[in-house]
């Protein structure tokens, strides 16, 4: 595949207590205008490479780390600028309102207000945009998250399961915009659902056990492939 590298990680490791290591030894390269999908079983780690990739945990290390190739930390300011993540469930500013947020997020970015108007329709969520956070159901409060995130358009979108608590057309409307985010930036996301993954992606990653131990691109991305690939998985996790 072809592109520029974006984001490259090497030998990283990362835990919460010093003897459970979530991740061991990981190495990454993210290419500018792709979609990377992370998939595997509970616990393999994939929401907290997206956090650590966040700059939001301490326990970790590694031997390299370059954005556009020039050495940076997870908690630069420049590159917090260049990154945005929506977690898997959203409970940040309650007593804002979506347009309060959007207006703050922006702010905090140092970006005009953005027009959200075409997410905020594409996401049927136009009667919800002067109701606190706190208000908003669970898959509402996702669309909140998910319009501020394309919105704003950053370079790196970390998207931890996006599409929970999503509603039928509101994941379609999903996956259209994840397509097209290419043509901004690159999308590092986690997901349990391989209609998501196989759909979207460019590039998949499959963890275990804190690994990378697969990677399929292009005509490799099935839902059989890694469908086996997970069950194979599941097994020998089963036997130890």
């Amino acid at each position: 595949m072809n592109g520029t590298t974006l984001l490259s990680l090497q030998n990283l490791s990362v835990w919460y207590a010093p003897d459970q290591p979530v991740l061991s030894d990981l190495s990454l390269d993210l290419r500018e205008k792709e979609v990377v999908g992370l998939i595997g079983l509970n616990g393999a780690g994939k929401t907290t490479l997206i956090k650590t990739v966040a700059g939001l945990l301490n326990g970790f290390r590694l031997s390299g780390a370059a954005w556009h190739g020039r050495p940076f930390s997870f908690r630069d300011r420049a590159f917090k600028k260049e990154r945005f993540i929506v977690f898997a469930e959203g409970r940040s500013f309650p007593y804002f309102t979506f347009r309060e947020y959007l207006s703050y997020v922006a702010a905090s970015y140092g970006v005009p207000l953005p027009d959200a108007s075409e997410w905020i329709e594409g996401f049927h969520f136009e009667a919800y945009t002067d109701v606190l956070l706190k208000e908003l159901s669970t898959g509402n409060r996702k669309k909140a998250d998910l319009i501020t995130a394309f919105a704003l358009q950053p370079e790196l979108l970390l998207l931890d399961e996006p599409v929970n608590g999503l509603d039928f057309q509101s994941t379609e409307f999903l996956y259209r915009q994840m397509g097209s985010y290419k043509e901004h930036g690159t999308i590092l996301f986690s997901s349990h659902i391989l209609e998501s993954i196989c759909l979207t992606s460019d590039q998949v990653l499959v963890l275990e056990q804190g690994k990378i131990r697969q990677t399929f691109t292009g005509e490799e991305i099935a839902a059989g492939t890694i469908r086996e690939v997970l069950s194979f998985e599941k097994n020998a996790a089963c036997l130890h």
